[in-house]
């Protein structure tokens, strides 16, 4: 299976945000803060894109 291409970007994020992260990857919930981000953003564009993409479509 082929893994799907990535592209490197930039963010700033809070303090309290790398913190969390870095709690979540120390727990082994997640390998690393990078993914923990990719679940994150991948859940907030089904939430409030993808879905709403749907809706739209059986209009």
């Amino acid at each position: 299976m082929k893994k799907p291409s990535m592209k490197l970007i930039s963010i700033k994020l809070p303090n309290a945000y790398i913190d969390g992260l870095n709690e979540l990857v120390e727990m082994g919930i997640y390998p690393s803060r990078s993914e923990a981000i990719r679940v994150a953003i991948r859940d907030m564009l089904k939430k409030e894109l993808w879905s709403r993409q749907e809706r739209v479509k059986k209009k």
